[in-house]
């Protein structure tokens, strides 16, 4: 398969960062053939942030990332840009966004935080999930839904075991093709197109029924996370005036390692 994008031009400044990409059919969703699924543009916008220069090279790690989704993010010619809006020597706070044509489709945001040794202090983590080793490997793709980004990532369920299972769920993610092609995707990376898979694995209705759409996706992480495999614990709430949440507990395969939330936009089809 082909990987989620082909760089086309880059240019990385001392606070700053632009790139041009296309974004091959990897990155497609089930529901159009021409539109990408958020899981890959949030990992490009992450890999923008996270490649711009600290101010003194001290270690530093995302806490908190953001995405916003301004409209579809159609596959083809997009450019990334990315900036440090708040400087500082302990806290920094970032910004990226991705332009299609001549709108803006994406917009991020994430808080970037000095690192030091609190591993004394280690508290308040979940337990672990069971490995990818301990679900069912593999994808029935729903009847309807096309190829694309769900053939792009190896998927290992622990409940439920197909995208069209309904009610909470918890299952492991990894992808099978490079973010950026030529690239050995970062763990972070990974863990941000795994995360926007939450609304799937907690799909609460019947989806040739419904929709249920996040117009968000907010990660929290408490440390770097490691490796390919991240799971979610997720689940999903609808309220009765067309609202919804999403939220999981993220893992990789050493534990727990962060949080996400999503907010969802529930109408019938």
């Amino acid at each position: 398969m082909d990987p989620f994008y082909r760089p086309c031009d880059e240019r990385a400044g001392a606070a700053d960062f632009e790139s041009r990409f296309d974004a091959t059919s990897s990155t497609t969703g089930p529901w159009f053939a021409d539109a990408q699924h958020m899981g890959p543009p949030s990992a490009l916008l992450t890999r923008a942030m996270r490649r711009l220069p600290a101010r003194d090279g001290a270690p530093r790690r995302l806490a908190r990332v953001t995405v916003e989704v301004l409209g579809a993010v159609p596959a083809g010619p997009i450019t990334v840009t990315a900036q440090v809006e708040r400087p500082g020597r302990t806290i920094e706070l970032l910004s990226a966004t991705m332009r299609a044509g001549d709108r803006d489709v994406l917009r991020a945001r994430a808080w970037r935080l000095a690192a030091g040794d609190t591993s004394a202090v280690t508290q308040g983590v979940a337990d672990p999930m069971p490995g990818p080793g301990s679900g069912t490997i593999g994808l029935d793709r729903p009847e309807g839904w096309l190829p694309g980004f769900l053939d792009a990532v190896e998927w290992s369920w622990l409940d439920g075991g197909a995208l069209d299972s309904r009610g909470p769920g918890r299952g492991w993610i990894r992808m099978r093709v490079p973010l950026v092609d030529g690239e050995e995707p970062d763990p972070l990376e990974r863990l941000m197109v795994a995360a926007d898979c939450a609304n799937g694995l907690a799909a609460p209705l019947d989806v040739r029924e419904w929709l249920f759409v996040n117009t968000e996706l907010t990660v929290h992480l408490h440390r770097a996370p490691e490796g390919e495999w991240f799971g979610a614990d997720a689940a999903t709430v609808v309220g009765p005036d067309g609202l919804g949440t999403c939220s999981a507990t993220l893992f990789d395969v050493h534990g727990h390692v962060g949080r996400i939330a999503q907010a969802l936009t529930v109408r019938a089809r």
